[in-house]
């Protein structure tokens, strides 16, 4: 039997709103509704608006100006359309994450991590583990791993959300500079506990997206491990031939 998996709010909202601009409901040039607008037409909460306006920004449907709010651009020549999983760990800012953060502790690197951080067995890290959630619904479990020695000096060991991203505050703090990301995606059951946080009945799978960013030299700083509820995703990418 085949199973029709339906996309997150967000991803089904910029969809509508790119079926509007492509109708010439929102004519290249002109503003889309606001923020408030949107959340009152289709009934969704704030942050699902926000992330579904960023998709469309990413893809080169809508851009914002200053001080004149969101304007549409029309059909882009090429769209590509890329999760880009480890920018956003990277980049969001918890204190805006509609989510909770569920543990800030030292802990024994696990195996996956240690091979991309360069750490011995054993090697103790620290980890900020963070749920993020959707209307309601838990929609990402997120675990952020950091060498022992790059944490000193910064604000990531408290068990508060930080304002700005990770990376800003590693970069100021720390004199480092994030220069480029590795994804590896694969797919896996979550164990007892990744399945309880994420809501998970028993048997469905998790995608899991490790994220290791590393400066110029390919040292590791962070090692971002996100984990998506498998029956929930679809992945999509367009690319040239030639």
């Amino acid at each position: 039997m085949a199973y029709e998996v339906e996309p997150p709010k967000y991803v089904r909202l910029a969809q509508t709103l790119q079926g509007r601009i492509e109708d010439g409901t929102y004519p290249p040039g002109t503003r889309v509704p606001s923020e408030n607008q949107l959340v009152q037409a289709f009934g969704m909460s704030r942050p699902t608006v926000v992330r579904a306006l960023e998709l469309l920004k990413r893809d080169g449907w809508l851009e914002s100006r200053q001080g004149y709010g969101t304007i549409v651009r029309g059909r882009p020549e090429v769209v590509e359309r890329r999760d880009r999983r480890g920018r956003e760990a990277l980049e969001r800012d918890e204190s805006q994450v509609p989510g909770r953060l569920i543990e800030v502790d030292r802990v024994p690197v696990p195996a996956r991590v240690a091979s991309a951080l360069g750490l011995p067995k054993g090697a103790e890290v620290l980890v900020r583990r963070l749920l993020v959630e959707e209307d309601g619904e838990v929609v990402e479990l997120v675990s952020s791993y950091f060498p022992a020695g790059l944490v000193e000096g910064t604000e990531l060991a408290a068990f508060e959300m930080l304002g700005g991203s990770i990376r800003e505050h590693l970069e100021a703090r720390k004199k480092v500079r994030f220069d480029h990301v590795t994804e590896r995606v694969s797919a896996r059951l979550p164990d007892s506990g990744e399945a309880e946080l994420l809501n998970l009945p028993a048997g469905v799978p998790v995608l899991s997206v490790l994220v290791v960013a590393c400066d110029t030299s390919g040292q590791a700083l962070q090692v971002v491990d996100v984990l998506l509820p498998a029956d929930r995703q679809e992945l999509e990418d367009t690319y040239r031939l030639n």
